[in-house]
């Protein structure tokens, strides 16, 4: 039992630990993360993490779904209402999962896709070197203009009409300026092509209308997590507006890519939707202010920020040129040292053979911004990263202010409370500890 008791204390250790240093003494700035609020994790923690519901609703494979099977038709609709479509599958276990039930159907193996170059925002999973090359999928990098920080259109559009490509893909996880959608989706549309558009990283934005629907500009599919700039649990979805092809889509989740779909999601995504619908503007709008303040503000302190020529960004990411200051290996490790949680990034101009050790930082704002900062509180961020990087002062120091600083912003905001259980004529929401 003394072994029991051993590496039973060491794991309540470190998961404490964790919980106290990226929530009560961290500035967490990866971009691909985000906290839920109290009420979606108070339904997160239910029996449905134990159960399976392998199908569709109301056309399972086992018995005892019929909970799950209304939760999931509801949070589909929900998702649906922000997205205003219809076409909604939330079986998806990650974004990654999503682009793969959507490459299945849109092209067989040995066919051409046509695919975002990483400096456009290409996540792995749409590459050569992920789901795409699993699929035996054959990539064709889309043009990119390097001084618009975007997709060269006109390139592009040449591209499209000489390879034929079964599909195309936009969005995806490192991009601060909106892909064009239409003009691609138009290309591709006339070789009988599909517009794939991955919204993982900007789709609590689109839902808070401070980016543009790509389902409206003519994207036949969007895929996405629900844990980033959406502040859900960590999961994939699929929407569309095409019906035929949702229907194809929806058949290759199970049984292709998921057996049982984690449960214990779709209430946790279904209560954060709510609060999408409720605060997501305000809180979509902080955002990009929040990411535009902090762009600015590393600018007027001498970092090399990207996109000065458009504003910075548009979006929830800030991109930092940081060879300057050792490079982004050195300057994200220093940064960790500080209590500071950022991400090395390849920039538009690296070689991939510039993957370990990278020109550049990914910042993203959505975390500290569900933490209530506002504008001026990413002055006090660019100054921290000033004093570590510029000032070289010691991590260790800095660490500490960092974590003074945190204090301030221990409360999750734009979410639903317990207050608001008293509306609805509850006194409180039954854990599974309650029943356990």
């Amino acid at each position: 039992m003394e072994e029991t008791y051993s590496y039973l204390k060491k794991i309540i250790e470190l998961t404490f630990s964790q919980n106290v240093w990226r929530i009560a003494k961290s500035i967490n700035l990866i971009a691909s993360e985000n906290v839920m609020g109290p009420l979606a994790l108070k339904v997160y923690v239910s029996d449905f993490m134990f159960r399976y519901a392998e199908g569709k609703p109301f056309k399972r494979y086992y018995q005892g779904t019929k909970l799950i099977d209304e939760l999931e038709v509801l949070a589909d609709s929900l998702i649906g209402k922000l997205l205003d479509t219809n076409l909604v599958d939330l079986r998806p276990v990650s974004g990654t999962i999503a682009n793969a039930s959507v490459f299945r159907v849109l092209a067989q193996p040995g066919d051409l896709a046509v695919i975002a170059p990483v400096q456009a925002g290409a996540h792995v999973s749409h590459t050569k070197f992920g789901t795409l090359g699993a699929l035996s999928i054959k990539q064709v990098e889309m043009p990119y203009d390097e001084e618009n920080m975007n997709v060269d259109i006109d390139k592009a559009v040449k591209l499209i009409e000489e390879v034929k490509p079964k599909f195309a893909v936009l969005g995806g996880s490192v991009y601060i300026f909106p892909h064009p959608v239409k003009e691609i989706a138009d290309a591709v549309h006339s070789v009988g092509g599909y517009l794939h558009y991955d919204a993982a990283h900007v789709l609590g934005l689109i839902m808070g209308k401070r980016w543009h629907n790509p389902l409206k500009l003519g994207a036949d599919v969007l895929t996405a997590s629900t844990h980033k700039t959406f502040p859900g649990p960590q999961g994939g979805v699929i929407a569309s507006v095409n019906e035929k092809l949702f229907k194809s889509i929806s058949k290759t989740i199970f049984p292709w890519f998921v057996s049982n779909h984690h449960l214990h999601r779709i209430p946790a995504t279904a209560i954060t939707a709510l609060e999408m619908i409720k605060f997501g503007e305000k809180y979509a709008e902080q955002i990009v202010k929040n990411a535009k303040k902090l762009a600015e503000s590393l600018a007027s302190l001498g970092f090399k920020v990207l996109g000065e020529k458009f504003g910075y960004t548009k979006s929830h990411q800030v991109l930092v040129d940081v060879r300057g200051q050792g490079g982004g290996a050195k300057a994200a490790k220093l940064l960790e040292d500080a209590n500071i949680i950022v991400n090395k990034n390849l920039l538009p101009y690296d070689t991939p053979d510039k993957v370990k050790d990278p020109s550049g930082l990914r910042l993203g704002v959505q975390e500290v911004t569900r933490f209530g900062m506002k504008e001026d509180d990413m002055e006090e961020i660019a100054n921290f990263m000033k004093i570590i990087l510029m000032d070289k002062r010691d991590p260790s120091e800095v660490a500490r202010k960092v974590s003074e600083f945190r204090q301030k912003f221990r409360t999750v905001h734009y979410c639903l409370r317990e207050d608001d259980l008293k509306e609805i004529n509850l006194s409180g929401v039954s854990t599974l500890l309650d029943f356990l």
